[in-house]
């Protein structure tokens, strides 16, 4: 091995240390996924906490309050491990509740059902990289009762329209979502 070369890529070694092939594949994978564990376990406190020092820099410039970082909305607010009380969660929507609303609180409800839905989504992703246990899976089928009740609500409304042309913009707009 040549004294100036530090690693050879033919004879795979580094200073004196000579490594197979598939000994440093191994050595790759282990610093790969430990990277990646990390990246996931503490990735979420310290991008919190770089948006926070983010926050504060520029609110302290502009004088204003702490701003809102939309990318938290994807995950639960995380309760303190005092709390001994056990969360209740409430129940999905009845369609005879849902058809009492108006045509925009119906579309308001259903961007806040997708907003709770992608959040349930990414926290029990992120606990299944991680082999932890998702604490509420009842949650997410509430959440799609509700959605498909909200779309046969505007159905049954878009069916029940005397103009064909707005119940087939009724349609594809019900289609859409």
């Amino acid at each position: 091995m040549n004294e100036n070369i530090l690693f050879d890529f033919d004879n795979v070694g580094c200073i004196g240390i000579h490594l197979s092939s598939s000994v440093l594949y191994c050595i790759i994978n282990i610093i790969g996924f430990a990277a990646m564990f990390l990246s996931r376990t503490l990735g979420r406190t310290l991008f919190a906490a770089a948006a926070r020092s983010r926050n504060y820099a520029t609110t302290a410039a502009a004088g204003g309050s702490e701003g809102h970082n939309p990318l938290q909305e994807f995950f639960e607010a995380d309760r303190s491990p005092d709390d001994d009380k056990p969360v209740v969660y409430g129940r999905s929507w009845k369609a005879s509740e849902l058809r009492l609303k108006s045509w925009d609180d119906l579309h308001k409800l259903w961007y806040v059902l997708l907003k709770e839905k992608n959040m349930l989504m990414t926290q029990r992703q992120m606990l299944n990289a991680q082999n932890l246990r998702f604490h509420n899976p009842e949650r997410i089928p509430k959440v799609r009762k509700s959605m498909c009740r909200i779309k046969q609500v505007l159905t049954e409304r878009a069916i029940e329209e005397p103009d064909p042309r707005r119940s087939a913009e009724m349609k594809r707009m019900i289609n859409a979502l």
